[in-house]
């Protein structure tokens, strides 16, 4: 689970079975006495055990809530609650949201989502809500992490109780995205329970209203939730044969299964996307750039790295083959699924992530204290970061002044900065200043070595061509 001790309460703070404590990277969950026996369940259940060893859902332990070596808050909060239980859970270092996903992301979330859902019916065991805030990822790998989202179900009851929220965030926002491009971010920061389908068909033509896979998770739920009742009660459908019931159930789930993969998201290309391939840079320039890099994160030692504008990812899987923990950012989602993608092939320890850098994601939830901001979950996490390629578009096209660039730079890393000087006169800072040229005359690397003076030292200079780009090794 998460490990910022700064906002794992809040962010379980909807949980009416206990609640979750972070302390130095340890993550608890304190279950109430009222709870305890659905615990007790769940922990036994063979399905729960399986997908723990496949790590599709977090490890717990049981522990003893009141071992003196326990924070003191979650001391206090089990001599509260007589009879409760404390499970200590696996953690996952860096934590991103569903509106930091690409929509690869989010595909293998709703996948692993319905994977969970079937491995726990011949248990006897279902879950109580289907949203992607329900998941996590450990690199490129999805995993549940809401381990009592898992309850008891009644074995007579053929309905799959999240069948509409499975369907409002995952199937809606991945066919908005396909169909319409809508950003997932534009969804999930302004509603964390996805889309209704009344929406989607506002958005839509006439003729995808009667085409697939419009009509069956668009317009026939909107028609269908016309002729309901406003008042109309939720009343469970019962048969007599369990079996039944679980061949129903599997029905459910492979029409879902079905569904999803209609709106796998589509392979496709960007105005980024084949950005290190173009003519900025020479094969011996992109060459020597990865030199660099690598020889920079092997000298400092690296352990975790922050590329920031990580493009399709390079750097970031040449420092995760060297076996670093690396988060991999940019603001092009066509990007950051290819490196979801090939991280996900490869097996790289990258967590990739879509954030504009210069409006990184804020706090959002319940009085904005259920999700915390990118910049609280970065601080102090990293002992390198990646700014390649990256300060001419953050000076030109957000107009950062450079000092706040360093001061960022220095607030994200706890060590070192790798940085690349773009000088004004280079074609890409030519293309972006578009006649603002008098604004950025001073910017010169005199200029840029003085600023960064105040937060830096260079430890080490290298030209990637006579009369163009510098790389950069800053350390605090």
């Amino acid at each position: 689970m998460i490990q910022s001790s700064s906002f794992a309460s809040s962010w379980s703070f909807r949980d009416p079975t206990g609640k979750v404590i972070v302390h130095d990277g340890r993550v608890w969950r304190i279950v109430n006495s009222s709870s305890s026996p659905q615990l007790e369940a769940i922990l036994s259940s063979q399905a729960v055990e399986d997908l723990i060893r496949k790590g599709e859902l977090v490890g717990s332990e049981k522990v003893n809530g009141n071992d003196s070596g326990l924070p003191d808050n979650l001391r206090e909060q089990v001599q509260s609650n007589p009879g409760a239980v404390v499970l200590e859970h696996e953690s996952i270092w860096f934590p991103s949201f569903p509106y930091e996903w690409a929509p690869e992301m989010l595909h293998a979330a709703g996948r692993l989502t319905l994977d969970m859902a079937e491995a726990l019916i011949g248990d006897g065991f279902g879950l109580k809500d289907a949203t992607p805030f329900n998941i996590l990822f450990r690199g490129p790998l999805p995993m549940f992490v809401d381990l009592m989202s898992i309850e008891q179900r009644d074995i007579h009851d053929p309905v799959w109780l999240p069948y509409a929220q499975f369907l409002r965030t995952f199937l809606l926002p991945l066919l908005m995205n396909r169909y319409f491009a809508t950003p997932l971010q534009r969804i999930f920061l302004s509603n964390r329970e996805g889309l209704e389908p009344e929406e989607v068909f506002r958005s839509s033509g006439i003729f995808q209203h009667f085409t697939p896979p419009f009509l069956g998770l668009v317009s026939l739920p909107t028609w269908l939730s016309r002729k309901q009742q406003d008042d109309a009660i939720y009343r469970a459908k019962r048969l007599k044969n369990a079996e039944q019931v679980r061949f129903v159930l599997r029905g459910i789930l492979r029409k879902l299964r079905r569904s999803l993969e209609k709106v796998r998201p589509e392979i496709s290309n960007s105005r980024w996307s084949s950005y290190t391939d173009c003519t900025h840079y020479s094969g011996e320039q992109i060459a020597a750039k990865l030199d660099f890099v690598t020889s920079a994160a092997d000298e400092t030692q690296a352990k975790r790295v922050l590329d920031v504008g990580c493009n399709t990812g390079r750097f970031s899987a040449a420092c995760a083959k060297r076996g670093m923990e690396v988060v991999a950012v940019d603001s092009d989602p066509v990007v950051v699924g290819y490196v979801w993608r090939q991280a996900n092939t490869d097996r790289l320890k990258i967590s990739p992530m879509v954030l504009n850098f210069a409006q990184p994601t804020p706090s959002t939830g319940w009085r904005n204290e259920e999700c915390p901001s990118f910049l609280d979950r970065a601080r102090g996490q990293f002992d390198t970061v990646l700014m390649l390629a990256l300060i001419h578009h953050l000076l030109v096209t957000d107009r950062v002044p450079l000092p706040e660039i360093f001061r960022c730079a220095a607030e994200l890393t706890n060590k070192n900065v790798v940085m690349e000087f773009v000088p004004a006169d280079d074609l890409m800072f030519k293309r972006l200043l578009r006649g603002r040229d008098p604004l950025h005359t001073d910017f010169t690397q005199e200029q840029f070595e003085q600023q960064c003076a105040r937060f830096f030292r260079i430890a080490r200079k290298q030209q990637l061509a006579p009369g163009g780009r510098w790389l950069y090794l800053l350390t605090k």
